[in-house]
């Protein structure tokens, strides 16, 4: 580092004298005026120093207090008679400038060397310019004008140091923000593309310009502005960081908002303008009408249904379209496409009447239904009632799908209000037709759990027959609050023909009707009286549960679970019932404990009273043996009278 500092040193050492000698060429120039500057100088000190007759001091020194000036008291110069000073200032002030730093100044390049080109500012020395800062401009001559910052008063060899590169900069941002400030029109060269954006160069400023200021319609290349000139507004300035954004959008805005003015005051409804699609969204479309951008939502675009509007249109494409609305100021504007061809409808032959047959695609899909097109911007709906003969509703999604190429018959047509109900079920013929000769009451089929109730079950035997199976014709023997405890969706089911109403499109079926009632056998084998020995299996309110088979539960009330200890009887305990109660309509029997023990004691009690009652009669003396002792004690007293 010592030796490059040593070696810089001696270069400078080298260089200083013919840049001196250089600078001094043109000093002869301003010869006359500096002996001018000089010999007044020495006039100005030559009259300060000569005595005065009676000094303003001395004869008014109030005024002389007053007057005073302290600075030129300070650099030694007599503030009484300061004539001579006032002219010498002028002839400095028309002759030079005042080299003060950061001060732009126009000079004139008086000699250009190898290195450096000597600047003329009209100060008592010429300045020294590097020719590296006039890279930019190869063709500097001698006598050219140009700017200048006073970068340094003197350098160790006391020459003028002059900075054109920074004077470039300073005017270079005056005039930006002049521009700001006044709202003027630039030009600037795009230099390169970066982030968001591209790079301009703005006065040798390197300002931003953001990829949605480059125009009013969305760019999906940016690289077609790199390398040209274009014409800008200066938005925003950052003085903090230096920044600058610039703007090529607001100065088309600017012309647009012109257009836009003579357009929006000419706007009617069911005008036919000519625009170009500018942007294209899942709802609709954007069309430019020459500086007014109006709306075709995607059902405008065609009597068709579509699914997205680049069905109908692509960007850019130049198309016709009407004005339907806009509102009071004019700044939204509805346009239609479809609205410029006759509306489908209308072209819909006379002899198409209800009951045809129709043909047509599937378009759209819904719970309820499917909507068919049948021509052009015709649809019909099929609601998923008209589906299939069945009662039981499912979803239209579970007949057709989207594309399908389907045939319908017209059950509705609405030309007024261009609607249209179709049907797909009335091509085949009604299940019902002959119901009783397939399904009479008491005939036994197979069919399939479709649907559940709280009061029972819907089977369908085939598509279009369903019957209710209710939740007491399930079973026999079982207990049911659900269906869905006893069977499932999709189970198939043997079931009896109860009940046909043709009219009423009904069928009352039963399951339980398929087996013989057990309760026929039960009601002897569980009649009154009778005794099974059980366990405990359930404890509920007010009693118990016990359960004699898989078909026959007893309930046993609280007060019939005493054991001969007084104890109750407990869950899981296993002991000896009677049969208190049996209902085979209700399918209710009550059994009891208790009978069976009060029933031995009533037993024991009986035969005890019995047993005593025997022996009292043993007991009990003759009627003979009494008479005739009757008679004994008669006789006797009858002889004691004698």
């Amino acid at each position: 580092m010592a030796d490059k500092a040593k070696e810089t040193a001696v270069e400078e050492k080298k260089t200083a004298k013919p840049r001196k000698a250089a600078a001094k060429k043109p000093a002869k120039a301003k010869k006359e005026v500096v002996e001018t500057v000089e010999a007044t100088t020495a006039e100005v000190e030559e009259t300060a120093k000569a005595p005065k007759e009676v000094s303003l001091k001395e004869s008014n020194p109030e005024k002389f207090l007053k007057d005073f000036n302290w600075h030129n008291y300070e650099e030694g110069i007599d503030p009484i008679d300061d004539g001579k000073l006032e002219e010498f200032e002028k002839l400095v002030a028309a002759n030079f400038v005042d080299t003060l730093d950061d001060e732009v100044v126009e000079g004139e390049v008086v000699y250009i060397s190898d290195r450096d080109a000597i600047i003329d500012i009209n100060a008592k020395s010429e300045g020294v310019v590097s020719l590296n800062e006039f890279r930019y401009n190869p063709d500097l001559k001698v006598g050219d004008k140009v700017e200048v910052l006073i970068d340094v008063r003197e350098d160790s060899t006391g020459q003028l140091i002059l900075s054109h590169r920074k004077a470039r900069t300073i005017k270079a941002w005056d005039r930006v923000n002049a521009a700001h400030d006044e709202g003027t029109i630039v030009n600037g060269f795009v230099k390169c593309r970066t982030k968001g954006g591209m790079i301009v160069d703005v006065f040798g400023i390197e300002a931003f310009l953001p990829g949605s200021q480059i125009d009013v319609k969305p760019i999906r290349d940016y690289d077609i502005y790199v390398g040209k000139t274009m014409e800008f507004k200066v938005v925003k300035i950052n003085h903090e960081f230096k920044n600058v954004v610039v703007s090529h959008k607001a100065l088309i805005e600017a012309d647009i908002e012109e257009q836009k003015k003579e357009i929006i005051g000419q706007l009617e409804k069911g005008q036919v303008l000519e625009g170009v699609v500018k942007n294209i969204t899942s709802y609709g479309v954007f069309v430019d009408l020459g500086g007014v951008d109006g709306l075709v939502h995607i059902t405008d675009l065609s009597w068709s249904r579509i699914n997205h509007p680049n069905e109908i249109v692509e960007l850019d494409q130049k198309l016709n379209v009407v004005i339907l609305d806009f509102d009071e100021d004019k700044t939204r504007i509805q346009l239609g496409l479809k609205q410029l061809n006759a509306h489908p409808w209308d072209a819909l032959g006379d002899e198409l009447k209800v009951g045809d047959k129709v043909k047509g695609k599937v378009v759209v899909i819904a719970d309820y239904g499917a909507f068919i097109e049948v021509a052009e911007g015709v649809e019909g709906l099929i609601h998923v009632s008209e589906m299939s003969w069945s009662t039981h509703l499912r979803s239209a999604q579970d007949f057709v799908n989207v594309g399908d190429e389907i045939e319908a018959q017209i059950l509705t047509l609405d030309r007024e209000d261009r609607k249209m109900s179709l049907g797909i079920k009335q091509l085949s013929q009604d299940p019902w037709t002959d119901i009783t000769k397939k399904y009479p009451v008491g005939s036994t089929h197979k069919g399939i759990v479709r649907n559940f109730t709280n009061f029972g079950v819907f089977v369908e035997l085939e598509e279009g027959i369903d019957g209710l199976i209710y939740i007491s014709d399930l079973s026999w023997t079982k207990k049911i609050k659900h269906p869905s405890e006893f069977t499932n969706i999709s189970d198939t089911l043997e079931v009896v023909v109860l009940e046909l109403d043709v009219e009423g499109r009904k069928l009352s079926l039963g399951h339980k009707q398929t087996t013989e009632n057990p309760w026929d056998k039960y009601e002897a084998e569980f009649a009154v009286g009778s005794k099974h020995t059980a366990a405990i299996d359930e404890m509920v309110d007010k009693g118990a549960v016990i359960n004699f088979n898989e078909d026959i539960s007893a309930f046993v009330p609280t007060r019939h679970l005493e054991k001969e200890d007084g104890n109750n009887l407990k869950k899981g305990e296993e002991a000896e019932f009677q049969i208190i109660e049996f209902n085979k309509e209700f399918k209710k029997v009550v059994a009891s404990h208790m009978a069976i023990h009060k029933e031995e004691e009533a037993k024991i009690v009986k035969q005890a009273a019995k047993k005593q009652a025997a022996q009292a009669e043993e007991a009990k003396p003759t009627l003979g043996d009494a008479n005739s002792k009757l008679q004994e004690l008669k006789d006797k007293m009858d002889g004691k009278k004698k």
